[in-house]
């Protein structure tokens, strides 16, 4: 397991995600930096890892060429057209930098959907083994031409962590412009970097700033602390470093410099690809005993349920809070939403009258649900 940042080229698949704000600086593309970013991955492609990238730009791209305000955010149409224009320089930058190295890079365009639906997830999984064993850098940004704000990943950050999952990568590495997490805003005095996180805590997430100084990007620190959860769930380590000099990632690795989450358990593919999942379709509220239940693995049972929010049917995704509002879980539900109003807080023997028919052993089970 990798326990600090020197060591990221003994990892077997990396994820490398490069901000809005580092790649396009007043309305064009660094290309000094671009090449020297492309130089770097070519050098860990030397040592062994195999590599993929998730890279902003495209929306910054389009709205500096179409002459679009507020850098093409000012509306979703404004996004939209922007990112259909920029997609193509995006994919260009980066097909003329890894090819000055000899490798080839490929263009794929996510949406929420195509990581939050099981089918499309394993899709899109095998989709980048392939490319991989082909020898080829997969260059991947969200489809910001057709999502939604309802459907959409919100920033690159969660999405980086997302096709770690899918890829079974070992490492993320986020670029940012910070050496990476700090014990409090990092331009207070006496704010201090800190190498290695065991764990996302709430004292954690508390230490985070949402600023994004840049304006360009929809990231801040509380969306990488947010990828950070996700990653390090699925047993895949997660590190944040400055990306603002030339040759980012040789510059981190040579410093030893930057931010490293280790991961907390390594769950079984299906269970990593429920904990990260991003669009619950509703909410169940439980009890404070069976709030400890399923910290001890139980499965969820609809005595212990005290509330129910939202519209979702059976097999949807749906959130588990404690009574203060607390996250704990997440899984596949057993009852569509009006019938989870009818049994809530109710013992099993109750709750055939109030169905009409048998009730199923549980409401989330167990190989269904992961806890947060």
């Amino acid at each position: 397991m990798l326990t600090r940042l020197a060591d990221i080229t003994a990892a077997r698949r990396i994820v490398v995600k490069i901000g809005s704000a580092l790649l396009v600086r007043g309305g064009a593309a660094d290309g000094a930096w671009l090449y020297s970013l492309a130089q770097d991955l070519a050098g860990i492609r030397r040592e062994g890892p195999q590599v993929i990238v998730v890279s902003s730009g495209a929306i910054a791209l389009g709205a500096a060429r179409l002459g679009l305000a507020k850098g093409g955010r000012g509306s979703l149409a404004d996004a939209q057209a922007a990112a259909a224009v920029g997609q193509i320089q995006l994919a260009d930058l980066w097909s003329r930098a890894l090819g000055e190295h000899g490798i080839t890079a490929a263009q794929m365009l996510l949406t929420l959907g195509d990581l939050e639906d099981r089918r499309r997830y394993l899709n899109a999984a095998a989709t980048l083994d392939r490319l991989l064993e082909a020898g080829v850098i997969p260059v991947i940004n969200e489809n910001d031409s057709v999502a939604t704000e309802e459907i959409r990943f919100g920033d690159n950050d969660r999405l980086a962590a997302r096709v770690a999952q899918a890829a079974n990568a070992d490492l993320v590495l986020l670029l940012s412009d910070v050496d990476g997490l700090y014990d409090r805003d990092p331009r207070e005095e006496g704010a201090t970097l800190i190498p290695v996180i065991q764990a996302v805590t709430p004292q954690v997430m508390a230490m985070a700033s949402g600023n994004s100084s840049s304006g360009l990007g929809s990231g801040g620190m509380i969306s990488k602390l947010q990828a950070a959860q996700i990653a390090t769930r699925a047993g895949i380590a997660l590190g944040i470093i400055n990306g603002t000099w030339e040759s980012p990632i040789a510059n981190a690795v040579e410093q030893d410099c930057g931010t490293l989450f280790l991961p907390v358990s390594a769950a079984s593919a299906r269970k990593a690809w429920l904990g990260g999942r991003l669009a619950p379709a509703g909410e169940l509220r439980v009890d404070k005993g069976c709030a400890e239940a399923l910290k001890g693995g139980a499965s969820l049972l609809a005595a212990g349920v005290v509330g129910v929010s939202g519209q979702f049917r059976r097999g949807d995704l749906v959130s588990v809070l404690s009574l203060k509002g607390e996250r704990l879980a997440q899984g596949l539900a057993e009852y569509d939403a009006a019938e989870m109003q009818l049994i809530a807080g109710k013992r099993a023997e109750d709750q055939a009258e109030r169905l009409g028919y048998a009730p199923r052993s549980c409401v989330i089970h167990r190989d269904h649900m992961v806890l947060l």
